[in-house]
């Protein structure tokens, strides 16, 4: 992405972003720990991010086209959902969601004068039928129209609800039915009547979007953090909520990437002047000047205006409450932020559920509890992505714990979310970096190793991180 200095609202890139990979220099010391920690953080946001496209494919099709997504089974109704299995629950709810989105293309087609192409009709009808292979084809061909320059008018209006149907799809297909269910309804359980919540992670905004949706509870307005510098979902959620809250507009969008970009720019030139300071440009910030014009790129530049407009948002609606799950932090928002649940609450107020030690120690034997149900669980034992997903809410409560001066519920926090997960980067990285930070890195070392130990993406990584503390302990 480049954002060149000017009051024109830029276009934001097409090309799909695959959780990208690591760019992790070593250079030492327990601040570079942190960098590292905050260049994953960023570069991991979710891969279905509307700013970023186009979603990946995770898992491997299996071509059933028996799959019973057609059952109309709701969890909760009069219909013969007390003998369903959680599969026939999770496969009705997913053929509802399907419909209803559909329905939504058709209005936003009329609305905007467009016709719906026949692809995306098909690719609807393929999610409600559980068609995995299908849909999977279908969203390819779409989207491959969608990267086109310029964008077809069509697929610009019509992509947020397309988008998000093929990530409720994924979220289906790659969880167990169970935990899936559970997950969903650790979030949305929570949350007050009338709470607005923000998911970050994809299955902490595709799963509680699908039950929240299909469910027989009190509704929310769900959003994603991820999003909001694309005009097309701004324009999205205006269309489904503008009658519910206060939404961002056009000039909304275009101050936060201005006042973005002179910030980005007054922090290079003192980057450039007091070259023997601290840098204030954040790691992966790419502030360059092209032409005699400022230009910005990257993740980084992605996040800190989706920060600034969900700060917007929240002041267009000052009497509305709001919960977050993160995929990266706004550390903005920490100040007067709490646990609620497995998630945040932002904006707190009130004394009764203000962040104190004893709040944040009431948190950790909660997530003591959620860990010891997890990994007596054989379904989550045996996914990956469900005790990655797990883990990473407890670190992200370990990282509200730490910005608001509490060290040791942080380290608590951070140790139950490697116990989820040994091998999940944000658990490691955090307590790897706090300990490093605290002058103790004998006890950071045995972390990294279990997690350098573990086969899988990131075990590269893990093991230059103990090559680093093991320079940094002298060994």
């Amino acid at each position: 992405m480049e954002i060149p200095e000017t009051s024109k609202r830029p276009r934001l890139p097409k090309e799909s972003s695959p959780r990208p990979p690591w760019r992790w220099a070593v250079a030492g010391a327990a601040l570079l720990l942190l960098v590292a920690l905050l260049q994953f953080l960023r570069q991991g946001a979710t891969r279905h991010s509307l700013v970023d496209a186009e979603a990946s494919r995770s898992g491997s099709a299996d071509g059933d086209r028996k799959n019973p997504w057609d059952r109309r089974i709701r969890h909760g109704s009069n219909s013969p959902a007390a003998t369903a299995t959680p599969e026939e629950i999770v496969a009705g709810k997913v053929s509802q969601f399907a419909r209803s989105r559909r329905d939504i293309v058709n209005a936003l087609a009329r609305k905007h004068k467009v016709t719906v192409p026949d692809d995306v009709a098909r690719f609807f009808e393929a999610v409600e039928a559980g068609q995995w292979e299908e849909l999977n084809a279908l969203f390819q061909t779409i989207s491959e129209r969608h990267k086109s320059d310029p964008r077809p008018p069509d697929l610009a209006v019509l992509w947020p609800p397309i988008l998000e149907t093929l990530g409720v799809a994924e979220s289906a297909h790659d969880w167990p039915a169970q935990k899936l269910l559970d997950y969903g309804n650790s979030i949305l359980d929570p949350l007050r009547p009338g709470m607005v919540y923000v998911g970050g992670t994809d299955p902490g905004r595709f799963i509680p979007t699908l039950l929240n949706e299909t469910g027989e509870g009190p509704s929310h307005i769900v959003l994603t953090q991820n999003a909001l510098a694309d005009r097309s979902y701004l324009d999205y959620i205006g269309f489904l909520h503008g009658d519910a809250m206060g939404t961002l507009t056009g000039a909304d969008s275009d101050r936060a990437f201005s006042e973005y970009l002179a910030d980005a720019k007054k922090r290079m030139e003192h980057d450039q002047q007091f070259p023997n300071e601290p840098r204030q440009l954040r790691p992966d910030e790419d502030v360059r000047v092209v032409d005699g014009k400022v230009q910005v790129s990257g993740q980084v530049a992605v996040m800190s205006i989706n920060e600034r407009l969900l700060q917007a948002i929240l002041q267009k609606n000052p009497k509305m409450s709001f919960a977050m799950e993160e995929s990266v932090p706004f550390k903005s928002m920490m100040a007067d932020a709490a646990p609620l649940g497995a998630i945040l609450e932002l904006r707190v107020r009130d004394e009764q559920n203000t962040l104190t030690p004893e709040r944040a120690t009431q948190s950790i034997d909660s997530w003591r509890a959620t860990a010891q149900q997890l990994l007596a669980d054989p379904q989550a034992i045996a996914s990956e992505e469900v005790r990655k997903t797990y883990s990473k809410m407890a670190s992200s409560q370990g990282g509200l714990f730490q910005e608001n001066h509490l060290p040791a519920q942080a380290e608590e926090a951070y140790r139950i979310a490697v116990d989820i997960c040994p091998c999940s980067p944000e658990a490691v990285f955090r307590l790897v970096s706090l300990l490093a930070d605290q002058g103790r890195v004998q006890d950071a070392l045995p972390v990294a190793e279990a997690a350098a130990r573990i086969v899988g993406n990131n075990q590269q990584q893990f093991r230059t991180l103990v090559a680093e503390l093991n320079r940094l302990s002298g060994r």
